[in-house]
Formats: structure tokens, sequence, C-alpha cells
């Protein structure tokens, strides 16, 4: 089941310093994990950027051991061990420069399904409660895969209206397979399981569900699908961390925007105010945007439009008129076209946007709807 490849691999990216761009890079150099493990120490002179220092724990016996143990744990508990450097990552993960060395995997995985990951806070309301539900209602028959992080709050719903609905979903831990955390959830994980979804981690054995592990984690969420949905934050919420480096990844990022008095759609709407996120009118815009095709089903709207045409202001008309006589303007060109500055801008370009009427895309450019 396993290889020499593997045993050398889990050794290598134990030692110190030897994070997962190092390891990627001395793999690519020497071509495998094993002739890392046992040239680097002699070559390592010529290796730009290697110093004595970050190869000093390289061959460590104790490291060697470890990896045996840790192929005997996941032989026992049916874990596959996925190598970054023998393609065995899903393709959008693999292609980020940051991407895991090693993930265990436990479930099925098809990379060929398009996938979509949801992200928000532990503390949901019944506003993104009801996102959520209304959301796997009118996507149930698009044969996708979810992707959240297995935490309480908006995580938990996600994976729990994707086995209500029959869409397959995939839990990032942020500890090894050893526990479970929160142990709430541990129904949940094995059910995921069942009914042929998948759990994935970066983490070993020894690791436990350490703070920094859960941003760590954050970027297989973000990197694993293209795009991501902020369903509920705060300010500084975790969530934060996964749309920037799902912006980063240059991945699509959509926000569901609330009340600016609302603290669980504070970071929502700042997202989508400095441009990080595309905000979420109705679902069956969303949906359009995801490439998702649902001819058999009603696509519902989280907003629906009235009948009454919408009074735009004076600022409103003038900018929307802009944008569609200029299709992908930025904003600098935009401020140079109107009488209002960058920062006097951007309220009514979101303003707009929770109307419907302009759409912000990546490099702060826009587009009428």
């Amino acid at each position: 089941m396993y290889s020499e490849e593997h045993l050398y691999s889990i050794a290598l990216r134990e030692c110190n310093l030897i994070g997962d761009i190092n390891f990627y890079k001395l793999v690519r150099i020497f071509g495998s994990a094993k002739n890392a493990w046992e040239n680097t120490k002699k070559e390592y002179k010529k290796l730009d950027g290697f110093g004595s220092k970050i190869i000093s724990d390289i061959g460590n016996p104790a490291h060697l051991k470890f990896a045996e143990n840790e192929l005997k744990f996941c032989e026992t508990n049916q874990i596959k061990i996925n190598l970054r450097h023998l393609h065995d990552l899903p393709k959008l993960l693999n292609e980020c420069d940051d991407a895991p060395a090693i993930l265990y995997q436990k479930g099925n995985f098809n990379d060929a399904k398009p996938k979509i990951s949801m992200v928000g806070t532990r503390n949901m309301t019944s506003y993104g409660k009801q996102f959520i539900e209304d959301f796997f209602k009118e996507t149930s028959s698009c044969n996708f895969i979810s992707v959240s992080g297995l935490a309480l709050g908006v995580d938990k719903e996600v994976h729990e209206q994707s086995l209500h609905h029959q869409v397959f979903t995939v839990a990032v831990l942020a500890h090894g397979f050893h526990t479970l955390y929160p142990s709430k959830n541990k129904k949940l994980s094995e059910k995921i399981l069942e009914d042929g979804g998948t759990l994935f981690t970066e983490f070993n054995s020894s690791k436990k569900p350490d703070r920094e592990n859960f941003i760590q984690r954050n970027r297989i969420v973000a990197g694993i699908s293209p795009a991501t949905i902020v369903v509920e934050t705060a300010f500084g919420g975790g969530s934060i961390s996964t749309a920037t480096l799902a912006n980063q990844y240059n991945r699509e990022v959509y926000a569901l925007p609330g009340k600016i008095t609302d603290k669980q759609s504070q970071g929502c709407n700042h997202l989508i105010f400095q441009n990080k996120a595309s905000a979420i009118s109705t679902i069956k815009d969303l949906v359009e945007n995801l490439g998702f095709n649902n001819p058999e089903g009603r696509t519902g709207e989280l907003f629906p439009h009235s009948e009454i045409s919408i009074q735009l202001t004076e600022n409103q008309n003038e900018i929307v008129k802009i944008i569609s006589e200029n299709p992908y303007i930025s904003l600098d060109d935009l401020a140079d076209k109107t009488d209002l500055s960058s920062h006097k801008i951007l309220p009514v370009i979101l303003e707009l946007e929770l109307l419907g009427k302009v759409k912000s895309l990546s490099g702060r450019q826009f587009l009428a709807t």
C-alpha cells in the first residue's frame, strides 16, 4: 500500500525548518524524497538557498522511526497518503505554491467533479443558516462537491446540508487523524465517510488541533476549489484568512452581505467593500456565476427582484451609465470620469452590487449587469 517514497517523505517533512516549500524544492532537485534524505547534507553547498542550519536535521534517525510508525498508523486506519511531488494532490490545490507536501486522506474523492468551498463563523445566525439551506436546495442536482472545515456553525451546516441533499462533501481538518475536533462533530465526520465523502488533513498523527493549524488548514479549503463563498463572518474571523488566500490563489470569492449593524455580517461587508469578494444578491445569479447548470429545479432568489422599478440616486445613475458604456473599467478610470473621489465611489458601488446593477471583478474592475 505504501512505498519507500512515502516513508522518506514523512521523515523529510518532519525535519525542523523543512516546510512544504523547502520540501518541494528538495524533491525537485534530487528527484525523490529518499534521494533528498540521503544526499542533501553531502550536496547542500551546491544548493541555492539552503544553509547548514536548514538541512541540519535531515537524516535524523528519530524522524525515520516516526515515519515507520506513521505508516503503520495509516495502514491500520485506512488512510491514503497523497504526495505532492508524485502529483497525488487535487489538481487546483497542486497549483498553489505553498500546497502541502503530504495530504492525508480518508474516504473517496473525485477530483473531476466541480467543487465549491463554503466557510463562515462558528456563531452562525438564522440568516446564514437560511442562505445555506436555500443554496443546497437549489443546487442539489448540480453534481458538485462542497468543501468546508468541519467546525461548528457555518461549516457544520454546510456538511449537514450536503448530506441531506446527497451532495458529496469534503471536510478539511486542522489536526491528525488520531483525534477529531470538535468532538461534537465526530458522528458527522463518520457520516461524511459513510456517504462517500472525504476527510483531508496535512497533519500527521502527532499534531493536535493547535490554534495556528486552523489558519494553515484554511489554505487547503481556499486552494482546492475554483470559488469560495463566505457566508457570515465578523471582522478578523478565520474566514477572512480563507478569503484572502483564495484571492492570492486567483480564485473567485463571494460574500453574503448583511446589515452593517450585524456583527456576523461585518466581515463579509468589508470583503465586498474592499473588492475582495463579489456580493451575493440572488442565489440564481450565484449559481450562474459558479457555472452550475440546474434546469430541473426552480432557482430561488435570496433577495427577490421587485416588480417596482428601483429609483437610483443621481450618483448611482451616473456610475451605472459610465460602467455600462465602459465594461471592465477600473476604479481609477471611473474616478477620472466623475466628480467623485475613489473613496466616495466605493460605497456607491457596494449599493449598486446589492441592487444587482453592478458586478465587481478582480483588480478593482467593474461590469454592469
